[in-house]
């Protein structure tokens, strides 16, 4: 492992917005072109990566009773959402020449493996990017409680996630100018004031598993780099004196 890399084992949350770009919805191609360099810059590190991504930009499970349809099959349409975003992330991934697995929590043999923990590790051992789909395979959770599980299962350093602002704030920075950055903020202050880090199912697992999580600025060039370096950027989140 490269002497300059502070995390060796990561588990990357992105969020399916992130993917919009400036398109406003789907999928831009230049996002995923952006952020498959920024996880290579990384990856010939020697760093072993693995990613969970949502599915917000194509479909909410969140907002299917609005539209007249149940929860359950509502996250489950979200669950196939996440798959669609893997996919993309996985083709531009290995376009810029890294490999590759597709791992998901409802069986699709056709387009992806199901998600063994025992084997995703092996593939994070030999130098494979392992995008886990589907969220947890289960209504009720969201990739935020997935992101948390997977990066658990597979003994990951940390949890990064990536984010349109450079931390956590104690207001939206994006509605309010004199909104507070935390350079670090404990787990229960998170649950405490509600703060949209990730959801309290998430945070709970984080928490009782001693799981540090780093939310920082993904769309800023070199920032990924900055963080598994050492670089103290973003917000850590974990328990702090």
């Amino acid at each position: 492992m490269n002497e300059n890399v502070k995390y060796n084992r990561i588990l990357l949350k992105l969020s399916g917005e992130s993917l919009m770009g400036e398109l406003g919805h789907g999928i831009d191609p230049k996002m995923l072109d952006f952020f498959a360099s920024e996880i290579k810059k990384i990856h010939r590190l020697g760093v072993e990566v693995g990613i969970v991504i949502g599915g917000g930009n194509i479909y909410r499970g969140l907002n299917a009773s609005a539209q007249g349809i149940d929860r359950v099959t509502g996250d489950q349409m979200g669950m196939l959402a996440t798959v669609i975003n893997s996919l993309a992330l996985q083709n531009a991934c290995e376009n810029a020449g890294m490999y590759t697995r597709l791992s998901t929590a409802i069986e699709m043999n056709e387009i992806a493996e199901p998600y063994i923990r025992r084997r995703a590790i092996r593939h994070l051992e030999k130098g494979r990017v392992v995008i886990f789909g589907a969220g947890t395979g289960h209504p009720y959770f969201s990739t935020d409680t997935a992101a948390s599980l997977r990066a658990i299962e597979i003994e990951a350093c940390c949890i990064l996630k990536g984010t349109r602002v450079d931390g956590v704030y104690d207001s939206d920075p994006e509605k309010n100018d004199d909104a507070k950055k935390f350079d670090k903020i404990s787990y229960l202050d998170v649950l405490k004031d509600s703060l949209k880090v990730m959801d309290s199912t998430a945070i709970s697992l984080c928490k009782e598993n001693s799981l540090p999580i780093i939310v920082f600025n993904m769309n800023k060039e070199d920032n990924l780099l900055k963080v598994i370096s050492g670089e103290e950027i973003g917000t850590a989140v974990g328990d702090f004196d």
